[in-house]
């Protein structure tokens, strides 16, 4: 018998055995015709849904004139972009980067040189919470301080300490001499989907203010109207430092973004921080097509309305099916169903798949739901539909 050649891709992922030829809105395909319902939306980047054809349009209009000439030389879709993201945010100045770890980092860099410029040179700590995901990088596994993703990358990176989500006096309790500036996700993806309190978030700020730490906010996954508002830290009302953002802000494309307040991104002047692919042309252009559905096209208002039509079958679910699903998560089309006990939310979201419905596994046993902004009420009927028929099996065993 021959032994089967080693793959020549690394193996650092289970992949289903799905592949997909094309997508259409809220659908994806395979190459033998296989429908499937997206409410994974890529880990909740395609935030327009697939092959949405105001993005395609600008792909193509772009990618034949100029994809890359490097931040060497004025870039004038960044100025736009930055422009328009400014106007609808908190910030000031925006740096613009190929992914979500590398807006963290911007972040994380930015945090240091501050208050190395106009703080305490001294403070360099950042305190993270339980359960939060920032990314693979080095300082951002350290960031997150997850045994799980941490094993086997000793020595950890210094300059992190940890407390429990939504606990006000153990932050408090937790600030010393070298702390710097405090950074959470408002909505937990990777964590569990867990929204942090309005009030914890509010006191963050004051407790910020009070120990002249900065506040950042993770909003990789929450951010560009995932929630209902641009920035999922809207909903609490308090003005952050910094946030990094990425995912949806290119709706499939590879983009990211670091944005802040002047104070802050004062401390960054030509060559504090840099990047060659971050900012190009092309990428530029999709964000900008990107903004013009989100901010321009009453999407916010879309996806309001469909988040109280899709907590409403969520309820409906958790009362028809307590023993598959114990209770919801998160907020807007961000939202989690932590399993009930004796369920594995990853062998459901397998099951999912084989009914037909894309959905992502998270920890403390939670299935995540991120569909597409665009997803319509009769596409998430036929999404709880599949939920539920995979939820009575789960019970009837």
């Amino acid at each position: 018998m021959t032994a089967q050649k080693p793959s020549s891709l690394m193996q650092t992922y289970a992949r289903s055995e799905l592949a997909f030829e094309r997508g259409e809105g809220a659908y994806l395909f395979t190459a033998d015709g296989r429908r499937f319902l997206d409410f994974a939306s890529g880990i909740a980047v395609t935030a327009l849904g697939h092959s949405h054809p105001h993005l395609v349009n600008a792909l193509i209009e772009q990618g034949k004139k100029l994809w890359h000439t490097s931040n060497l030389y004025q870039v004038p879709g960044q100025i736009k972009l930055a422009e328009r993201l400014t106007k609808a945010t908190f910030a000031d100045q925006v740096f613009f980067a190929n992914s979500g770890v590398e807006a963290i980092e911007c972040g994380l860099k930015l945090i240091r040189k501050y208050q190395d410029d106009f703080g305490d040179p001294a403070r360099y700590r950042v305190i993270g919470f339980e359960g939060s995901f920032h990314g693979r990088t080095l300082s951002t596994l350290a960031a997150a301080g997850n045994e799980k993703y941490l094993k086997g990358y000793a020595p950890v990176v210094d300059g992190f300490d940890h407390c429990a989500f939504n606990n006000l006096n153990e932050v408090r309790a937790k600030i010393g001499p070298e702390t710097a500036a405090i950074m959470i996700e408002p909505v937990q993806g990777e964590g569990g989907m867990r929204a942090a309190d309005i009030e914890f978030l509010q006191g963050l700020r004051k407790v910020c203010d009070e120990f002249g730490l900065l506040l950042m906010f993770d909003e990789v996954q929450s951010g560009v109207g995932r929630t209902g508002k641009f920035f999922a830290h809207e909903w609490a009302g308090v003005t952050p430092d910094i946030v990094a953002t990425a995912k949806g802000i290119g709706g499939g494309f590879p983009l990211g973004a670091c944005l802040a307040t002047n104070k802050v991104a004062a401390a960054f002047g030509p060559g504090a921080h840099g990047t060659t692919f971050g900012g190009n042309p092309l990428a530029m252009a999709i964000g900008n097509a990107v903004l013009d559905i989100v901010l321009d096209g009453g999407l916010l208002d879309h996806v309001n309305k469909v988040s109280a039509h899709l907590d409403a079958r969520i309820d409906d679910l958790l009362r028809r099916f307590p023993g598959a699903f114990e209770s919801k998560r998160g907020k807007g089309l961000m939202r989690g169903l932590k399993c009930a006990s004796g369920v594995v939310n990853t062998e459901m979201v397998e099951q999912l798949r084989g009914a037909g419905l894309l959905t992502v596994g998270a920890g403390d046993n939670v299935i995540r739901l991120l569909p597409p902004l665009i997803i319509t009420a009769a596409e998430i009927d036929s999404a709880i539909d599949m939920l539920a028929a995979v939820a009575a099996q789960a019970k009837a065993s």
